[in-house]
């Protein structure tokens, strides 16, 4: 049994990775900011701890983090303000890395997108450049740590059923259901052998383990 924290315990994908992980008897704690989400999040077997983590310091992020065995970031600012983006995807994300290491926990999950590098393409007069920039400067922040990360980075995500097949380094824009995109981080977690790799990804006809 792994003891893990999620940040964005109510999103869409970590609402799917949330039963996969207790239905293996992992130990899951899903952070969410709303109170109102508690209730949903608790039906997935997962353990709902109310903190807006846009707002708490490195030092208060470690005593979250503290005593857990892995840590997921699934967080994100879901749009809107460029500075709630950056606050969000960026900041905090890095506050968390920097708090896991603080706190001792080695294992971090990133949860990206596959077209964050630095050639990402995405001209500054776009609202998505806010969203490209910050999730590249997070990403890079955690590849610099000695934390044993990896970094998924999924294609365009979609409501579809799982397949549990994937292929990596897509071509396009790399389409993947959200439920697949789970079934990734679950599998991540379990093989300590992604550890220091970014793994981009969209679906596929390779099995997830295998592709792993």
């Amino acid at each position: 049994m792994a003891r893990i924290l999620i940040f964005g315990g109510h999103g869409k994908v970590a609402l799917l990775l949330e039963p996969l992980l207790t239905g293996r008897g992992d130990d899951v704690t899903a952070v969410i900011r709303n109170s109102d989400h508690a209730e949903e999040v608790a039906a997935t077997g997962a353990t709902p701890l109310v903190a807006d983590i846009e707002h708490l310091d490195t030092t208060l992020i470690a005593g979250l983090i503290s005593g857990h065995d892995a840590v997921v970031w699934s967080a994100g600012a879901g749009g809107g303000s460029a500075e709630r983006t950056y606050a969000v995807d960026r900041d905090a994300a890095i506050r968390s890395m920097d708090a896991a290491d603080a706190a001792g926990v080695r294992r971090y999950v990133m949860v990206s997108w596959l077209g964050s590098r630095p050639d990402h393409g995405v001209p500054e007069t776009d609202s998505f450049f806010a969203y490209a920039d910050a999730k590249l400067a997070a990403d890079e922040h955690l590849r610099s740590t000695d934390l044993e990360w990896t970094v998924l980075a999924p294609g365009t995500l979609t409501l579809d059923p799982p397949t549990g097949r994937i292929t990596l380094d897509p071509s396009g824009n790399g389409e993947v259901s959200r439920a697949d995109v789970a079934a990734v981080i679950a599998a991540t977690l379990a093989d300590n052998g992604t550890a220091g790799r970014t793994i981009r990804f969209g679906t596929g006809d390779t099995s997830i383990a295998e592709a792993l």
